[in-house]
């Protein structure tokens, strides 16, 4: 199979591990995004929890999301992808850990998030023979095809629409978002906040603070398309899909500088500066409030086209098998 560009890919039979196609949680939701497109490709999918008959063709490769939840032929290459770990002293991190350990050390090969998800694992596993770094993708496709949303509020009247999206946890720091935003926002302009809040109290009531709850992916696809600025300040994200739909929606993104989001954020992006954190176990919903005054413009560019995405999976899966 080639694309425009001659690239030969190698159709391979891929069993996806640990992955449930109708779940919205980040590594869900970028599992349906990868599987849809390794489909494209001409490959192969089978997933956990979808069956097989004894016809079926053994695959030629296993990729796990975060850890290995099925056991298969000992032959079968492993691929393990990977994002973060658990690293919070108020937990027992090292038991939470370890059986995305031993996947890690039975894999034969690491797809990390970013460049802050590897330096985090290495520091705790140890470094790994055979890994590379891909950044998660959008699915342009579908983003192309939705339409901005069109807020009802204030007659539809406002200069700029912000917005910011999370599964809201202490580490996520919805506060900080609010903060920047009424910091910085004009008079006339307008945040929507989506996701549903794990500590209610966050939820700072405000006129031009509207908070949607939890909302699906094409209504929150079509908020993006509408907003002008995403806000994203929370600390070690790896790799927030949420930041790349934002931009690929057309949103400017403002991030915090700790985690893997400014690696995604796009060039030109507003990155709050916090002092640099060197993997460290430490307690994640500790309070950590940023300093707006430092704040620098993001000179890291990437590519977060889905096809191109699948692509280094594609290459990356077929190297490792080879390599075996």
């Amino acid at each position: 199979m080639s694309n425009s560009n001659c690239r030969e890919t190698q159709q391979m039979n891929i069993f996806l591990d640990n992955v449930k196609l109708g779940s919205q949680t980040g590594p869900n939701h970028f599992g349906a995004k990868l599987h849809k497109y390794l489909l494209k490709q001409g490959h192969t999918i089978r997933t956990t929890g979808a069956g097989r008959s004894d016809q079926d063709k053994l695959p030629d490769v296993q990729l796990s999301f975060i850890e290995r939840n099925t056991k298969l032929n000992s032959e079968i290459p492993l691929v393990q992808r990977l994002d973060g770990i658990y690293f919070d002293p108020t937990n027992d991190y090292k038991l939470q850990n370890e059986n995305i350990f031993k996947t890690y050390e039975a894999a034969d090969g690491i797809v990390f998030q970013s460049e802050f998800s590897k330096n985090l694992v290495f520091e705790h596993f140890g470094e790994h023979k055979n890994y590379t770094i891909i950044h998660n993708g959008a699915d342009l496709e579908l983003i192309n095809s939705i339409e901005p949303a069109k807020p009802a509020t204030m007659n539809g009247k406002y200069d700029s629409l912000w917005c910011c999206a999370s599964h809201w946890r202490p580490f996520k720091r919805l506060e900080e978002n609010i903060r920047y935003f009424l910091e910085f926002s004009s008079a006339n302009d307008l945040l929507i906040v989506c996701g549903s809040a794990l500590y209610p109290a966050n939820l700072i009531e405000h006129e031009r603070i509207i908070y949607t709850g939890d909302v699906g992916v094409p209504t929150l696809l079509s908020i993006f398309k509408a907003a002008d600025y995403f806000v994203h300040l929370g600390r070690y994200d790896n790799c927030p899909n949420v930041v790349i739909d934002a931009r690929a929606g057309g949103c400017e993104i403002i991030c915090a500088s700790v985690g893997g989001t400014r690696e995604v954020a796009g060039k030109g992006a507003t990155i709050v500066l916090e002092e640099q954190w060197e993997y460290n176990p430490e307690p994640v919903n500790k309070h950590r409030p940023l300093d707006f005054t430092k704040i620098i413009k993001n000179k890291q560019d990437s590519d977060i086209d889905m096809n191109r995405v699948t692509e280094k999976y594609s290459d990356f899966l077929t190297n490792t098998i080879k390599g075996l």
